[in-house]
């Protein structure tokens, strides 16, 4: 029934309904549409050359024209903030500059927070484009996204690293610079399958490290490439950016989803890399580095204590004091059924290099999941990152006998097209299969053995669906043909299911 919508909104205005993967020459990266609340969205386009650009948007009658200007300066990139027409509603837009006409995309508006109703959004990230030595990408040609705009949900979620300023490929050079960044993004965007995401549906974009560089934070990177980060990804996504809070906002749809992201990159303290020399799992118990010294002969080695009062100083930060204070009241006031956290490193506890994730920030990370457990009901992270796919609860002192349990769920998804968890940790120790191996021996078990994860597939290209009812959240994990995935013994990862308390 949305898809009738779109093309009768389309028919009224007198669009061609062009599909988001046959963009036109003059409009050759698409269209999309973010930040979409009950109130405004902001819509995006890459214009054909400089001067006015109009927007035309529409939601049954309703017709609204709204005009800017492309620049050079930003790439010839055009972001415009437009109202929305009809809360819960559909809304078909176009760019017309000159004689020239934009593909049309579509976006759903949110319901009202007092209305009722299911919502359904998928999420991935970890999105690579650079291509080979061929010429052709070196990973995938972004076939999960295809596959979320497939599901024709209400939105979608484009989480982190979409793209990679330093991609593993070949000699591929390191995107420094805003101009150099606007070329990584072009390379997605040159894609029908990112094209056809970004116009089939409402995204919600953000960040993660390779916006920047690996594992970024600005008191190890500088500002300078994080000013050429924000620029780009400013530039590039239709998104709301502040200095003081970074990209962290909260987004509510209808009764029972409010969407809290959190920005894991602007705020952060550096990470105690350094002082554990690098250590592969400085907070695991000796005798568990013990029994996987085969995989990695270091972990012989006593962990030196001014690495664990590093990783638990309390003065380190993730989010920062200001966007802390924020998202924290604004989770406990919500009255949302589900408080969905936008998450851009898994706050699960993994213990193999914990230092770019929560894990690396101790302090906070206890600090705000004993805040959480106290005060906010129906809680589930989304996270990418990782390269893999992993269901677990979130918990502290995994691997002791009784591991305390904080009643939260989080699932990892991903990614859309770079190295899977597998192959890196495959690379990381240069054996074949050590990655397979490791989530079998020590992510599978249960405590005290392992970490007793619910699923760890760790090898596939993929994404999380998620459906939110009054009474239940769902979360599928599906590959880049929207079967389930499967871990290394073959077993379908089973949809997690969570019931409202």
């Amino acid at each position: 029934m949305r898809r009738l919508a779109v093309l009768a909104a389309a028919a009224t205005l007198g669009l061609a309904v062009v599909s988001a993967d046959a963009a036109t020459p003059g409009f050759r990266h698409g269209v999309a549409a973010g930040e979409i609340t009950v109130q405004s969205a902001i819509v995006w386009t890459r214009a054909p050359r400089e001067g006015p650009v109009r927007v035309e948007l529409q939601s049954g009658a309703r017709i609204l024209r709204v005009s800017a200007r492309a620049k050079a300066t930003s790439d010839l990139t055009v972001r415009i903030a437009v109202p929305v027409l009809r809360p819960g509603a559909t809304h078909t837009y176009r760019f017309v500059q000159g004689d020239t006409e934009s593909p049309t995309g579509t976006f759903v508006a949110p319901f009202p927070p007092a209305r009722g109703g299911s919502v359904r959004f998928a999420i991935s990230g970890d999105a690579d484009a650079t291509p080979a030595s061929n010429g052709k990408p070196a990973f995938t040609t972004f076939g999960v996204y295809a596959r979320m705009a497939a599901e024709r949900n209400d939105f979608n979620i484009n989480l982190g690293d979409t793209i990679y300023s330093d991609s593993e490929v070949g000699n591929a050079p390191i995107a420094r610079t805003r101009a150099q960044k606007w070329g990584k993004y072009k390379l997605g965007l040159a894609l029908p399958a990112l094209r056809k995401l970004r116009a089939s549906a409402g995204l919600y974009s953000h960040w993660d490290d390779h916006e920047f560089i690996n594992d970024f934070s600005r008191p190890e990177h500088g500002d300078a490439i994080y000013r050429a980060g924000v620029a780009a990804f400013t530039d590039y996504s239709p998104v709301r950016y502040s200095s003081a809070t970074g990209l962290y906002r909260t987004v509510r749809w209808g009764k029972h989803l409010e969407l809290f992201f959190l920005d894991e990159r602007s705020f952060r303290s550096a990470k105690a890399t350094q002082a554990c020399a690098g250590d592969l799992a400085p907070t695991a118990p000796q005798p568990v580095r013990d029994a996987f010294a085969a995989f990695a002969p270091a972990l012989r080695h006593r962990v030196p204590p001014a690495c664990l009062s590093a990783l638990n100083d309390p003065s380190r930060t993730m989010l920062g004091a200001r966007q802390y204070s924020a998202f924290t009241r604004a989770i406990a006031r919500s009255t949302a059924t589900w408080k969905v956290i936008v998450n851009e490193v898994p706050i699960q506890q993994y213990y193999a290099l914990p230092y770019d994730r929560w894990e690396g920030y101790a302090a906070e990370r206890e600090r705000l999941l004993a805040f959480l457990k106290a005060n906010v009901r129906n809680v589930v992270f989304l996270t990418t990152d990782t390269h893999a796919n992993l269901v677990h609860e979130v918990r502290s002192r995994t691997l002791n006998a009784s591991p305390e349990s904080y009643g939260i769920w989080e699932v990892v998804t991903g990614p859309v097209a770079t190295n899977t968890w597998a192959k890196e940790i495959d690379g990381f120790l240069g054996q074949t299969g050590s990655g397979v191996a490791i989530a079998s021996l020590f992510f599978k078990p249960q405590p005290p053995n392992g970490l007793g994860m619910r699923c760890a597939a760790v090898d596939a290209y993929s994404y999380a669906q998620v459906v939110v009812t009054a009474e239940r959240l769902t979360v599928a994990l599906k590959d880049a043909s929207g079967r389930n995935v499967r871990e290394a013994t073959g077993v379908a990862c089973r949809p997690l299911v969570v019931p409202a308390r």
